[in-house]
């Protein structure tokens, strides 16, 4: 099995497993060995979904103010998890290739593979909630048809970018594509880089 058929089916095993109960505040329950990539990839997978009901918790016009705010804190907290994870899988895959030898002729790729793993995990979100808005039994035809053609666009971008993914690992392994790994130096969590944290105690 092709890696992106591998992370496919890891990620809509998390999805499938967090709408069981639906609720943001359900615990992880990891079904995969700690050393695996597989365990990564549905707690980075898991990460998202939560992420993706709070997204659309903290949009409620009717939201009280208070409650908005600890939902945006804790939005916050889940994208620098979701950041390091992804960078933790990235890791991964340097120790993986670290002792494979680059081409003098091989190219710099502008996305390491965990970022575009990243994106693969959030359209698998994507294909899951489009799917679920096809066959909505109180929306209309139309918004049915809509959405089945949105759906038809999502899954030819799941054969394409799982294709992109599986020609960069090969690319990798075969010396073609240099791995590099840049970290996202996220500021805005960072007491020491974000200004409002950091001249808090001067005012």
């Amino acid at each position: 099995m092709s890696f992106s058929k591998n992370a496919w089916s890891v990620f809509n095993q998390s999805i499938n497993d967090y709408h069981l109960s639906d609720n943001v505040d359900t615990s992880i329950k990891n079904p995969f060995t700690n050393d695996s990539l597989e365990h990564l990839l549905y707690a980075k997978n898991w990460i998202d979904t939560v992420q993706w009901h709070l997204e659309d918790i903290i949009r409620d016009e009717n939201i009280d103010p208070v409650e908005a705010l600890k939902l945006k804190r804790r939005i916050d907290s889940s994208n620098q998890q979701r950041t390091d994870l992804v960078e933790y899988i990235d890791s991964w895959f340097w120790n993986k290739y670290q002792n494979t030898n680059s081409k003098n002729s091989a190219k710099l790729n502008s996305e390491t593979p965990a970022w575009a793993i990243d994106r693969f995990s959030i359209l698998a979100l994507k294909v899951y909630h489009m799917e679920q808005e096809t066959k909505r039994d109180t929306a209309s035809e139309d918004h049915k048809t809509k959405c089945q053609q949105k759906l038809d666009i999502l899954l030819e971008q799941h054969q394409d970018l799982g294709t992109a993914i599986d020609q960069l690992l090969s690319d990798i392994e075969n010396g073609d594509v240099k791995m590099k790994v840049y970290k996202q130096m996220k500021m805005y969590n960072d007491e020491s880089l974000n200004p409002i944290l950091y001249l808090k105690g001067k005012k």
